[in-house]
């Protein structure tokens, strides 16, 4: 278990990371957003002892990371795949590590077989792509079968087969108890592997609740409908206290669920050649939400050549 307490860090007159505090249990998978500037890298690097805390704390099952006697077998991290010496080859990589850990050293052909570079063990990891990268930082990770594993957008580089890879693998590490704590921008893919998730935003927590808890709050579903009796569709829906919005010749109705739709209509002896629910993505919530804490937010295209006429 993960439990950050109060944790701030400032730069200057700059604040990074303001009174965090909130708890990544194990048996699950908890994902860690925020628009770029939010503070989660700093906050990742305060869990590992990488930077001082301002104020606050963090500990890893009861005590500070910097801690352990032997780190790799309490916590295994990837921050940044690519720091790592490019003359070594991938396998001494590891060997230097279980080492320096007291981690036996058959582990490391294990750790290379799981993450799929066994073929290239003797490469030096100068030559690896950023996917090849990617799965060395994860080995590391995985290293000394620590209980809490921190992964720092773990599919950066990598092809869809390597993504499902790491959403695969995720969830069976919290299948087995371990406390697993994932970082991405990739929205789609959180959708499929996170439980739980927490959102940051200009350093401060927006959100700490379940997957299905974050998108019913903060995105908006609907029942799309499709009739040949549009508006007498949408004068019954009305009337029963619905919210309609026409929209390209179909209806997109809130206030009433599809089950309640189809039997207020059916009972008018009315037609649908369409009746869906349509269920709010974890994209469209996480932009709901971060819409005013996002740093760096591009214009359209169409308002700047508007703004130069």
């Amino acid at each position: 278990m993960i439990t950050v307490s109060g944790l701030t860090k400032t730069y200057g007159g700059t604040v990074a990371v303001d009174d965090v505090s909130f708890t990544v249990a194990d048996g699950r998978v908890t994902g860690f957003l925020g628009p770029n500037g939010a503070g989660k890298s700093t906050t990742m690097r305060m869990l590992l002892g990488l930077d001082r805390p301002t104020a606050g704390s963090v500990t890893v099952n009861g005590r500070r990371y910097q801690d352990s006697p032997a780190p790799l077998r309490e916590v295994g991290a990837l921050l940044e795949a690519r720091a790592l010496h490019p003359g070594r080859s991938a396998r001494d990589h590891l060997r230097w590590l279980a080492a320096s850990n007291r981690i036996r050293t058959s582990r490391v052909d294990e750790v290379l077989e799981l993450v799929g570079l066994a073929a290239v063990a003797g490469t030096r990891v100068g030559a690896f792509s950023l996917g090849m990268g990617q799965r060395l930082g994860i080995a590391v990770a995985l290293l000394g079968d620590p209980p809490v594993v921190v992964l720092d957008e773990p599919v950066n580089g990598l092809d869809p087969e390597g993504i499902r890879w790491v959403r695969t693998l995720a969830r069976q590490l919290a299948a087995e108890g371990r406390t697993v704590f994932i970082s991405s921008h990739l929205m789609s893919e959180m959708a499929l592997t996170a439980d739980h998730l927490v959102v940051i935003g200009r350093g401060r927590i927006l959100a700490d609740c379940s997957m299905r808890d974050f998108i019913a709050e903060h995105a908006a579903s609907y029942v799309l409908v499709r009739s040949p009796q549009h508006g007498q569709v949408a004068d019954l829906l009305r009337g029963a206290g619905a919210e309609v919005t026409p929209v390209d010749g179909e209806l997109h109705v809130q206030g009433l669920d599809a089950a309640a739709v189809g039997e207020l209509v059916g009972d008018k002896g009315l037609y649908l050649h369409e009746l869906t629910l349509v269920r709010s993505s974890l994209e469209d919530a996480f932009m709901t939400l971060t819409a005013s804490s996002v740093e760096y937010a591009a214009r359209p295209r169409t308002e700047l050549a508007g703004a130069s006429r």
